[in-house]
Order: structure tokens, then sequence, then C-alpha cells
């Protein structure tokens, strides 16, 4: 079969994928994946996602790390080729979609009945790839953790990327009242379109104004949630806006660079932090990303969210995937799909 596999560890845009220097190669022959348990399943990939967290795998800035060499990638969507003797829920042909700690871009990947769902009918198998990782840190973040309720102002910056599209239009699923921070004329543009409330371009604004003046318009006080995958000085200043008792989510570090929340002023504000590793609720507590996934698929089947593809790929463009990412070029998701269906895509 057909996957990409990591020799070393670095930038993965840096390089043509043929060149002998290449943290990554595209190997054509490698052994098909074994069901070693009665409810294992092998799945035909159809279409995976590229996350962020799958470019820092690669440079091994990731919080787990595998060992030399692996397959990166998580969320994957395709169709059941083999089940084991034990498998009670699916059939050969089921359309479903899953994430791994590892080896999602591969042609083949095998998984146990349990960590598999069915993609609903009317909902496009490639979509559905980009479904667990992203849509589920929001869902989890927002739904569970902060617990979003109808009228409450959420602040979400990076929000033309793949979190922030989710969680700006997991948002207004709950009712709420959608700030969406972005870069760019193009991005709040596409913002505007998901129907967000207020949209500030920080390449141009300053966001403590302008947001202050939104919410004065409103005749609302601040911020009650913060949802934050940019990091670095735009969170110090995000917090600015926030009210009494807000609930700050910290998704992840885009920027490159920790930021300190005071906790003095986290005190006295009775701000609740949440820190969110997504991928730790399949050890810690799997029954809550089980809950949050299948939602997130009857919303999609009944098209309360949808999946905003920016760019597409095949895996042998896999360094070009990751330069969208590394990029910022990207509004909503990157994916790589597999049989040379791939779509159209934007020119970097």
């Amino acid at each position: 079969m057909e996957a990409l596999v990591v020799r070393k560890l670095g930038d993965p845009t840096t390089t043509n994928l043929s060149d002998d220097n290449s943290p990554i190669i595209v190997a054509k022959n490698e052994p098909l994946p074994v069901i070693k348990s009665p409810t294992g399943i092998r799945i035909r990939v159809r279409a995976t996602s590229l996350n962020y967290a799958n470019y820092l795998q690669v440079l091994g800035k990731y919080q787990e790390k595998a060992p030399l060499p692996f397959t990166p990638g998580s969320d994957y969507s395709g169709v059941v080729e083999a089940i084991g003797s034990g498998v009670s829920k699916f059939r050969i042909g089921d359309r479903v979609c899953s994430l791994a700690n590892f080896g999602s871009f591969a042609s083949f990947i095998v998984a146990e009945e349990s960590e598999l769902f069915k993609v609903p009918e009317g909902c496009d198998l490639v979509a559905a790839a980009a479904l667990p990782v992203a849509f589920g840190t929001s869902h989890v973040g927002l739904v569970h953790r902060a617990q979003l309720k109808s009228g409450q102002v959420l602040l979400v910056l990076g929000a033309a990327g793949g979190v922030g599209v989710s969680a700006v239009q997991i948002g207004k699923a709950c009712g709420a009242i959608v700030i969406a921070a972005a870069r760019g004329p193009e991005k709040v543009q596409f913002l505007k379109s998901l129907g967000v409330d207020h949209v500030v371009d920080i390449s141009q604004d300053n966001i403590i104004p302008n947001v202050k003046e939104f919410l004065k318009s409103r005749k609302l006080k601040g911020v009650d949630v913060l949802y934050d995958p940019v990091g670095g000085n735009l969170t110090k200043v995000a917090m600015k806006l926030l009210n009494w008792g807000a609930n700050i989510l910290v998704i992840g570090f885009a920027s490159g660079e920790v930021p300190v929340i005071p906790a003095n002023i986290a005190l006295v504000k009775n701000w609740t932090i949440h820190g969110l590793y997504w991928g730790s609720y399949r050890m810690h507590c799997p029954s809550v990303l089980e809950y949050s996934l299948l939602e997130l698929l009857t919303w999609l089947a009944r098209g309360s969210i949808s999946i905003h593809i920016s760019h597409t790929f095949s895996l042998a463009e896999a360094n070009l995937a990751f330069a969208a990412i590394k990029d910022t070029k990207v509004i909503g998701k990157v994916i790589i799909t597999f049989d040379d269906q791939k779509a159209a895509r934007p020119k970097l």
C-alpha cells in the first residue's frame, strides 16, 4: 500500500518528496496493516485531514511522539474493507470516519470497532475526514467544558483556521453571539458568510476598541467565552475584553508563543481556564468523545454545520499540504485524498 513515512524529524515543507534529504517520503510498497483482534476493522482510507498537530508531529514538537520511522495522521474517513470475526456493528462497504494517534496518511488503516463512526447518508465522505479533530475539539471545548449558552458572547481567535471555523459554527449552533478575529479581507468575508455577528481584521484594526464598539452597540458588557488556538500577544490583548466569570479555552499556540495568564487577575475576575488537549479524552474519558462525534455527525447530516475544505492534495503533494498549514494560507481545512480523486485547489 501507499503511505507517507517520516524518516527523520524536520520541516516537511522545505524539500521535494523525491529529495534524499526530505524528512518525509511516499512509500509505495508498505505492508498492508493486519487485523489482529476479533473486533478489528481494516479501512480503505478515502481522505485524511491535515491538522497543525500533524505538522508538529513531523517536526518532533508534538506532545505525543512516535519512534522513527512512522506514518503521521489523525482523523480520516473511508470504507470498511475487511472485518474481524467479532465485529457486529459494521459491514464491508460501510462508510466510516475515525481518528488515530498516528497512521492515517496511508491508503489503509486498521481500527477497533469501538473507534469507528458511521458516516450518515447525505454526508460527503471526504468532508467527514475533517470532522473529528477540528469540530471535535471545538464541540468538547464549547459544549462540554465551557458550557456555552444561548445569548452568551463568544470570541474566537484564529477564526479562519480549521478549529476556528468549527468553533464559529458550533458557537452559532449554540445560539451564542459570535465575534471572530482573523487576518486579511478574504478571511473576513468568509467568516461573514458563516453568519458571524462581528469580524475583526486584526491586520487592519486594534481588536480592543473594535470589539468594545461592537459590544456597546449591542448593549453587551463583554466576552463570556474566549476560544484561543493562537496564544502569544493576541491572548493577552483578548483577556482585556473578558467579563467577570468568563471561560478561557486554551486550544493551542499557533503563534509559537505560550501566553502567561496572570493568576491574580483570574482570581479577581473569577475566570475559569480550561486547558484542552482533546486527544487525551480517548484515554481518560472516551464516552465524551463518542457523544460529541455522534452529535456532530447528526448536525452535519442535517446541515447545522458545514465543512469548508480550503485545499485538497494527493499524498505525493504532502509537502505542499504542510506548507499551506505552515504559511497560514488555509481557510478551513486541508485534506489529502486517495484514489486519485483530487479536487481543484488554489495555487500556493
